[in-house]
Order: C-alpha cells, then sequence, then structure tokens
C-alpha cells in the first residue's frame, strides 16, 4: 500500500511476483474495509506491505493488523529504482508489495495501541512546549536590550523567576515595549506550566509502564520515555538486544574490503535514542564507579574518551533493552462488532 492523506493505493502480488492489480481506496474507516474486501477477492491475502505505518498509514495498519493479516513495515523506493520505473501512485503500491515478497521490507511496526503510544504523543507536546518556552525567554531578553534605559535598569540583575513576574505584571497600556514584556512574560509562565504537567504525566506512565527502566542508573523518566518509544509498545518485534543497538544507532557497521578489515561508527538509527544514551553514559561516568573504572582500564589500554563512551553507550543499550523486555506487551487490538 501507498498511503496518502486522503486516499490509499493498494497493489496486490501473488507469491510467484504476478501483479493482479491495483486499486485506490479513501483512507477512512470504510475505506480501509473496501480496500481488504477487494485484495481478498483476488486471494488469500498473508502479508501486507505499508508505506508510512507512522503516519497517513497508521489507521490501516492497524486495521490489518485486527483482521489478523501481518503488517510489514517499507521504506520508500530508493531513487535508483524509481528513475527506471518512473514515480506514480500504483508503482510505489507495486513496490511495497514487491519488498515483502522479495525479503527487502522484513520489520514489523509500531503497534501504537499501548502506553509508549501515551508517551510519544505528551513528549511531542512537552518538546514543543519547552522550544517555545525557549524562544520567547531568549526574545524576552533580546527585548530588554534596547528596551528605554529608565525600563532596563528597573528590571536589571533579577533572576529569570522574578523577572518574567515583573515583566507579567508591567502595564501593556504604558508602551509598545511593556505590552510585548508583558505579553511573553505570560507566555512563558503559561508554557512553563505545560511543561511541568506533562513532565508529572510522562513521569507517572513511566513509573507505571516500566519501573524496571527507571532503577538503572543515569535514566530518568524522560530519558525513559524517549528509549521506550524508539521501541515501540510490542517491543517484540526486536529480535534481541543486538537489534535494538542497531535501532539506537550503537552498533558498529562493517567497513571491510579486500586485506583490510574494520567497522566504523553507525550513523544512522534512531538519533534521539542515541542522543540519551550519550546522556545516561555521561551520568555513569560522573556517578557510578563501575563506569569510572571501565574508562580508566580502557585508557590505559590506549582507547580515547571518545571510543570509550561508544563501548559505554553499547553495554548501556544492552542493559536497557532488558528492562524494556521485561515490560507487558499490549493488547492485540480488535475491531469493534
Amino acid at each position: 500500500m501507498d498511503t496518502h492523506k486522503d486516499v490509499h493505493v493498494a497493489a496486490v502480488v501473488t507469491v510467484l511476483g504476478a501483479l493482479l492489480g491495483t486499486q485506490d481506496f479513501p483512507a477512512t474507516a470504510k475505506g480501509y474495509g473496501e480496500l481488504l474486501s477487494w485484495a481478498s477477492r483476488l486471494g488469500t491475502v498473508q502479508r501486507a506491505g505499508v508505506e508510512g505505518t507512522g503516519s497517513y498509514g497508521a489507521g490501516l495498519a492497524r486495521h490489518l493488523a485486527a483482521e489478523g493479516i501481518e503488517v510489514i513495515e517499507v521504506n520508500r523506493p530508493d531513487r535508483a529504482a524509481r528513475r527506471r520505473s518512473g514515480k506514480s501512485d500504483a508503482v510505489d503500491a507495486e513496490a511495497a508489495a514487491r519488498a515483502v515478497l522479495g525479503g527487502r521490507a522484513t520489520s514489523a511496526p509500531k503497534s501504537r495501541n499501548g502506553p509508549v503510544e501515551d508517551l510519544r504523543v505528551l513528549k511531542v507536546v512537552k518538546d514543543s512546549a519547552v522550544r517555545n518556552r525557549t524562544q520567547a525567554i531568549n526574545q524576552l531578553k533580546a527585548l530588554l536590550v534596547s528596551a528605554p534605559s529608565q525600563l532596563r535598569e528597573s528590571l536589571a540583575g533579577l533572576s529569570n523567576p522574578r523577572l518574567f513576574t515583573a515583566c507579567a505584571g508591567l502595564d501593556p497600556q504604558a508602551s509598545a515595549v511593556h505590552q510585548a514584556l508583558h505579553l511573553l512574560a505570560h507566555r512563558i509562565k503559561q508554557l512553563s506550566a505545560e511543561t511541568t504537567t506533562l513532565t508529572r504525566r510522562i513521569a507517572s506512565i513511566t513509573q507505571a509502564h516500566n519501573p524496571q527502566l527507571l532503577e538503572l542508573t543515569g535514566v530518568g523518566p524522560d530519558s525513559a520515555a524517549i528509549l521506550l518509544i524508539a521501541a515501540g509498545d510490542n517491543h517484540d518485534r526486536l529480535r534481541d538486544e543486538a537489534s535494538f543497538a542497531a535501532l539506537c544507532g550503537v552498533s558498529p557497521v562493517e567497513r571491510s574490503s579486500g586485506k583490510t578489515q574494520r567497522r566504523r561508527l553507525n550513523r544512522g538509527g534512531n538519533r534521539q535514542a542515541n542522543a540519551d544514551l550519550y546522556r545516561i553514559v555521561l551520568s555513569r561516568l560522573r556517578w557510578e564507579e563501575r563506569s569510572r573504572a571501565y574508562l580508566q582500564r580502557r585508557t590505559a589500554e590506549g582507547k580515547t574518551k571518545r571510543e570509550v563512551i561508544r563501548c559505554l553507550k553499547r553495554y548501556a543499550a544492552r542493559e536497557i533493552h532488558r528492562a524494556i523486555a521485561s515490560a507487558p506487551l499490549p493488547v492485540p487490538p480488535s475491531l469493534p462488532a
């Protein structure tokens, strides 16, 4: 399936690779049922390759999974293949089907029907609130630089909380600068309240869903949420801890050729999870004796601190995967009667 906001295009391919047909359907609950009915009339549907299971194809993926069909996440065709075969929705849908048939696409999509999905949506809103709050603070302080001397000097030397309170109390009718500072201060206070509320909610969900993860050194509620979101509700889609390490971009990549045998840094994977592992390792190097001893030992062997941190990130991913794997799996989705 090639998925879009308003329409999904499906292509059916036999196990021998013969194209049986293509058809487009509306991206609605009724359309999902019509799509599956159409495909079932052409034969027994065993697997479905869906593009965009995390966005436009999320609803379709849930519907197919509820009907007992194995859903495979498919990436868009590479540019070289598109240059050879052209670009259309029907061509992309057929390419998705052939990617599943040929074994190029094997990943199961995130189920998005459990507490981790709740964490994801709350984290999106919290990150937005933090960014906007930082932007508002920078704007407020930038306006103060060029504000009239009397106003600027009256607010000089105040800590951030006292500065925001003072700006919020300014008379917005006095001048445009007063009004701008007044509005920005109220915006900062509102965004701060939103951030606090969301932080508590995220911590509560994480504690209830996977308390084992929070027991690990250096892992707080925000870090745990990022790592859980990377793995998804259906963490069993990750075969082992090596799969989780590859997902987080902390597994080395082979770059060997001929007599040259070497590995390079993995720059792929979920970069938010990768950065989170880095912060966890820095925390452990500061507070955990085991990590500090490892750093001293490997440094004595000739490793740089950067190389040691990469090794520690890999070890941290192993511990974290064990904690994530201990969490209960979500209840399989079901369609309403």
